[in-house]
């Protein structure tokens, strides 16, 4: 069965030009233009991932994001355009997994879909992978995480992220291979920038004191290290 993506644009010629190219992709598309009907679409159907405008009439791309983050670990690509740098990191730190700044190819927008879905399947299919580290318990294949007993939810990018640093428990992990970790389809490391967001959410998930990290720690000049705390 084809995977199910839904599409949140309210202009009507981007989201016609995307819903082509992913359905000619093989993929099933459903198409909203606005926030509301958003949230009511991915309620009422169970979707693989939602491509999400930043700027939408009524409620917001980044009010869409974080009440689907309520809820659903569902990958989110947001569009946003080029002088939004600020809402684009808000938006890695609220949950969404990646972004596509406007004006963009469809090419490329299919290529950064065709990773977020793949690296879902892969941690779906990867079962027996279970970490505990401290109060912390990961299980990647089922997408749970715990913190002292109390469930936390992850994005897919924060599961992948913590996933890596547990696999080298005690251990520095740069920031280039955790870039390298979310690596997309199309060879390009992921953003760099984006790691630091991602590492400052988990901390706040993770952290007894975000201010003060113990578990998710910084190792100057190379990158992180998740320690038992």
């Amino acid at each position: 069965m084809s995977e199910r993506i839904l599409v949140v644009e309210d202009e009507p010629a981007i989201a016609e030009s995307v819903a082509y190219a992913l359905t000619a992709a093989g993929y099933e598309v459903d198409t909203v233009g606005s926030g509301e009907d958003a949230l009511s679409s991915s309620q009422e159907r169970p979707y693989d991932l939602m491509i999400l405008d930043l700027l939408l009439p009524g409620l917001s791309g980044l009010d869409v994001c974080r009440e689907v983050r309520t809820t659903s670990a569902l990958p989110i690509v947001m569009l946003t355009v080029r002088d939004e740098e600020l809402d684009r990191v808000t938006g890695l730190a609220i949950g969404a997994d990646d972004y596509v700044t406007k004006p963009f190819s469809t090419a490329e927008l299919v290529s950064r879909v065709r990773a977020q879905l793949r690296r879902r399947r892969l941690n779906l299919g990867t079962d027996a992978v279970v970490y505990d580290v401290g109060g912390i318990h990961v299980d990647v294949g089922r997408h749970l995480v715990s913190v002292d007993g109390v469930p936390v939810r992850l994005t897919r990018s924060e599961l992948r992220l913590l996933h890596l640093l547990a696999a080298s428990e005690g251990r520095a992990v740069s920031r280039e291979h955790l870039a390298d970790g979310l690596r997309r389809d199309d060879g390009e490391p992921g953003d760099r920038r984006a790691i630091d967001v991602h590492i400052s959410n988990l901390r706040r998930k993770l952290e007894r004191d975000p201010s003060t990290p113990r578990r998710l720690v910084t190792v100057r000049g190379v990158g992180y290290r998740l320690v038992a705390s």
